[in-house]
């Protein structure tokens, strides 16, 4: 029986992954669809976006991930619909596929918090899309004002949540220690890193004494932080703060928030906070218990942090209770299993916060960071390219450290 079940799994990230290889394993018939022909391992995107890494290093196409089974299928498309009463569910491109069990886990995407002109003039860095976009546009910026046809390069990042902390970092190490080699022409004063945030500290996951170091981190690297501070609007050239305070700014990074996708809303699916799917303790749709929902885009009764590790085992508890339904026993409800957080600063420099409560920061934090993100990367060439490229950047020559183009 479990053999022939049919199961959809939209979505190609963390927990639509970690839910088809559960159910490959059993034999069930999954067909795996994302709107790209790649997953991309968003804890990275920073990398990509600050140069040090090209997009393939942190993607990987989706039809070789399921062609380690040979009952998985991948598909190309968007989903447009969901038919529960029909068990089908229908694509942007006219096309649809029947199921005996769905999992939804198409992830979210950027939240503007409705602050006025942050849509039209920051730029996020949730998608691989648009991690190269802001790559693009430092790198223009960069050569205009070494050229002289733009006055200046002053970066704002909102947001000081990990993906904020790494991006301020990464660009304030760039600022002092590469530019001066490969953008000779452009004077220290025509250059800031600023990272803005609404709390009195950075990292607000994370105990004091972890928050103070990261704060301090970013302090020596030269970035100006303002904590504290609410965004009222974002400007072409500037970040305004509530307070009335003006911060000049060619490249205004967002980083803060994210909500479910407003396509959702058309599958007739009952939404919570956020736009987020309601789900029971199991991770199924209330009255629909034929559907699961995983990563993200699930609003369970407990709220969860929107990482890596949930995701994988929510997509993990996912597949597990859908052969179990199929073999017509009892579903489980859904207990998550904290592992610790992380996040990097720069070179030799991360925070790590076990579940027991110790804590761990600097080099030795920074290893165990490395060692982890590149363990979770799919297929051993991305493994050993971003290892590579860890060292190469962090340790090789400095003008190399933004040497990628695409």
């Amino acid at each position: 029986m479990v053999r022939r079940t049919r199961v959809v799994v939209v979505g190609a990230g963390f927990a639509g992954l970690a839910a088809t290889r559960v159910l490959a394993k059993s034999g069930a018939l999954v067909t795996i669809v994302d709107r790209n022909p790649y997953s991309t391992f968003q804890p990275l995107l920073y990398q990509v976006a600050t140069a040090g890494m090209g997009t393939a290093d942190v993607s990987y196409p989706t039809r070789t991930y399921a062609a380690r089974w040979p009952n998985v299928r991948a598909r190309r498309a968007a989903l447009s619909k969901v038919v529960p009463e029909e068990r089908r569910v229908e694509f942007d491109d006219g096309s649809g596929l029947d199921y005996d069990y769905l999992v939804l886990a198409t992830g979210v995407t950027t939240n503007w918090l409705n602050v006025p002109g942050a849509r039209e003039n920051a730029l996020p860095i949730y998608s691989l899309g648009d991690a190269a976009v802001l790559r693009r546009r430092l790198q223009q910026c960069l050569e205009d004002t070494a050229t002289g046809r733009r006055e200046s390069t002053h970066v704002v990042v909102v947001g000081a949540g990990a993906t904020g902390v790494e991006v301020a970092g990464t660009l304030a190490e760039l600022r002092r220690r590469t530019l001066p080699l490969t953008h000779p022409e452009i004077r220290p004063d025509q250059t800031s890193v600023s990272l803005v945030e609404r709390f009195d500290f950075v990292l607000a996951p994370y105990k004091p004494r972890l928050r103070d170091a990261a704060a301090d981190a970013l302090r020596r690297r030269g970035v100006r932080l303002r904590l504290g501070s609410t965004v009222a609007s974002v400007e072409p050239d500037a970040v305004v703060l509530e307070d009335g305070s003006r911060l000049p700014s060619d490249v205004t990074v967002w980083a803060l928030g994210v909500t479910a996708p407003d396509q959702v809303a058309d599958w007739g699916l009952p939404q919570g906070k956020g736009g987020r799917i309601t789900v029971t303790e199991a991770l199924s749709v209330p009255d629909h218990p034929e559907i699961f929902v995983a990563g993200d885009l699930a609003g369970p009764p407990k709220p969860l942090p929107q990482l890596a590790q949930p995701a994988i085992q929510m997509g993990e508890h996912v597949g597990r209770q859908i052969l179990a339904a199929a073999q017509e026993r009892p579903v489980r409800a859904f207990r998550y299993h904290e592992p610790g957080i992380m996040a990097t600063v720069g070179k030799a420099e991360a925070v790590l916060q076990f579940p027991n409560g110790m804590t761990m920061h600097g080099l030795p934090a920074w290893l165990v960071w490395i060692f982890i993100h590149v363990s979770y990367l799919l297929g051993g060439r991305n493994r050993l390219s971003v290892l590579l490229n860890f060292f190469w950047r962090y340790f090789g020559p400095r003008r190399s450290a933004t040497s990628v183009t695409q």
